[in-house]
């Protein structure tokens, strides 16, 4: 729709020019690569939190490495509000909002980085980090 030009609450990004949409864009590159517990390789294996900790310090952004800290991460914003490059956190689990009810996320070791819906588990909570 129609972008609004006064939106004076929106912080801005310091050290870099990072926004949640570029986010989510450089995310989805990751679709298919291998789940790994414990791991923080995006091309190699990567858990649900070392996934999103990844994509994030792709852009200087240093977020906790468990999806448990992460769930305090930035600040909480409600599923109704949530954009491309939010955290969307579940018990034990975080994947990285997309748009349109989609996340990606780091989900199995059998199904790897993969897109599902993001109301497919009950969300804890939604963290907006930039």
């Amino acid at each position: 729709g129609k972008t609004s030009q006064n939106n004076t609450d929106t912080p801005k990004v310091t050290g870099g020019s990072a926004n949640g949409q570029a986010i989510a864009n450089d995310a989805c590159k990751f679709v298919g690569n291998p789940y790994v517990y414990g791991g923080t390789s995006l091309t190699e294996g990567t858990d649900c939190s070392g996934f999103t900790m990844s994509v994030y310090a792709h852009f200087g952004i240093s977020i906790p490495r468990d999806s448990y800290s992460q769930r305090s991460a930035g600040r909480g914003v409600s599923y109704a509000e949530a954009q491309p490059g939010d955290l969307i956190c579940y018990a034990g689990h975080v994947g990285l909002y997309i748009g349109n009810g989609q996340i990606v996320h780091a989900s199995t070791e059998a199904t790897g980085i993969k897109y599902s819906n993001a109301t497919y588990r009950t969300i804890l909570a939604v963290r907006r980090i930039v």
